[in-house]
């Protein structure tokens, strides 16, 4: 299992109960529950991202609500990209603009009229961050998810 950056989860509480739990154990507890593995290892979980190397970054929680999942490999922005969007938190943002298409189903050119930066509305948990699978390489990922049950 993909392990999170463990600088910013080592300072954290242990186990707050669910209704207390603030942004960042969400975050750390949202990354603990993302695998990276192949697309035939994976094959059974339905919130998946593929890399551009070919493998696969999968939600392993609950499937409770609707969860939606987008990774990409830390890697220079595209120039037209970056002369676009800009360059700082590029991958952050991309990721979580695609989570929101998917969960909501709303095409990206839609959400990004107003830039990357798409607002998660109050219905949805929106985590981003980084899991490290070997020395390395660095995955930027986002895990959107719907705040109620299904």
């Amino acid at each position: 299992m993909v392990q999170p950056d463990r600088r910013r989860a080592c300072a954290l509480p242990s186990h707050p109960p669910d209704d207390a739990r603030d942004g960042a154990q969400r975050r750390v507890d949202a990354l603990q529950l993302l695998r990276v593995g192949t697309d035939a290892e994976l094959s059974r979980y339905a919130a998946r991202s593929h890399l551009s190397d070919g493998r696969v970054v999968a939600w392993t929680g609950p499937v409770d609500r609707a969860v939606a999942v987008d990774a990409e490999i830390d890697r220079p922005v595209p120039p037209a990209l970056a002369a676009r969007h800009g360059e700082a938190g590029f991958w952050e943002r991309w990721t979580r603009l695609e989570c929101l298409a998917k969960l909501t189903d709303v095409p990206v050119v839609l959400l990004q009229r107003g830039g990357l930066d798409a607002d998660a509305g109050p219905g949805i948990e929106l985590v981003t961050g980084r899991l490290h699978p070997e020395p390395g390489t660095t995955v930027v990922v986002s895990v959107a998810r719907n705040r109620s049950a299904v």
